[in-house]
């Protein structure tokens, strides 16, 4: 998609702090973090939220997960703990339109989230 921003990242148009690319999945850290820890993983492709990647590409959705694993591991957030959030649809609080999964740690995360 012409006007996504995480496709513009993808295809390298808008730089990112990326932590892991594979063929399929990109990971790279916010630009706005919530906490010391906070990396967006996302797939190459476009789909507009996690659950449409998933039901599309099973496969796909697994990948993701182990993405969100390994980045916990190569953070140092693994052994403490982290958390693994998909926003689903504006109503969900998703802003960007492609899927991704946000991974947060580094601090103790309350919840709700704030």
């Amino acid at each position: 998609m012409s006007d996504c921003l995480f496709c513009a990242i993808v295809q390298g148009d808008i730089p990112a702090d990326i932590i892991l690319r594979t063929d399929r999945v990109i990971a790279f850290r916010d630009i706005e973090p919530k906490a010391p820890v906070h990396v967006l993983v996302i797939p190459v492709d476009h789909h507009p939220d996690v659950p449409s990647a998933a039901l599309a590409d099973p496969a796909l959705g697994a990948e993701l997960l182990q993405a969100a694993a390994h980045v916990a591991a190569a953070e140092g957030v693994a052994q403490s703990g982290y958390r693994v959030v998909a926003n689903t649809g504006s109503d969900g609080g998703q802003s960007v339109h492609h899927a991704h999964l946000h991974v947060l740690g580094g601090r103790g995360l309350t919840w709700p989230p704030g």
